[in-house]
């Protein structure tokens, strides 16, 4: 259960609230709120380091000015109280220097600097197919992935019966989020890496 402080905080004093926690703690700031985030269970880790490694790759083979970050960089939705820790996120190096925050706080808010972001869904689900979602694309981040390996999205938003899916969404002409589903053995359609040759199967069956 995700646990909420009881008290409204500004993005500056979410800060100097994190700087006061455990780092294996992990809060976020939603609408002025701080969350306590659940404890990720072993398989979601494994998912998130996979794909960590895998889109790595696949920057240093295409020559991207890219890197990855997995839930060290806020992201912080202008002109609200709110920062985001991704599962993960892609970076577009050369505009870091036009980061306001980037140096001091390791903050992110301009949709250049994001070209990707990746939410691998625990029992917050409903923050990552509606707040987070709307947030995400408001801010015009150009794609979101939603990869939720245990079905817990509603039937409405992942189909009935539920099953493991990974919904992609692209950013569209009109500044709207397009949304398609991958499963089982469907392989991912990303925008950013057109020639990625991965199926759901693989990421979801992933063991060390």
């Amino acid at each position: 259960m995700i646990q909420s402080l009881q008290k409204v905080f500004t993005f500056d004093e979410f800060l100097e609230f994190l700087e006061t926690q455990p780092e294996n703690i992990r809060y976020e700031l939603h609408d002025g709120n701080i969350v306590k985030m659940p404890q990720p269970l072993g398989t979601h880790e494994q998912i998130i380091m996979f794909l960590a490694r895998i889109l790595l790759l696949k920057t240093v083979e295409l020559k991207l000015l890219y890197d990855i970050s997995s839930k060290n960089v806020l992201v912080k939705p202008e002109n609200k109280q709110s920062g985001y820790y991704p599962d993960i996120l892609l970076l577009n190096l050369p505009n870091l220097k036009n980061e306001l925050l980037w140096e001091k706080e390791s903050t992110v808010s301009q949709p250049d600097s994001i070209p990707l972001v990746i939410e691998v869904v625990s029992t917050n689900w409903r923050d990552d197919y509606h707040k987070k979602l709307a947030d995400y694309e408001e801010m015009g981040i150009q794609e979101y992935w939603i990869v939720d390996y245990a079905a817990l999205g509603s039937k409405e938003l992942i189909g009935d019966p539920k099953q493991p899916t990974i919904t992609i969404y692209s950013l569209s002409d009109e500044g709207e989020y397009r949304g398609k589903q991958f499963r089982r053995d469907d392989y991912i359609e990303s925008p950013t890496f057109l020639d990625l040759n991965l199926t759901v199967e693989q990421i979801f069956s992933v063991r060390y």
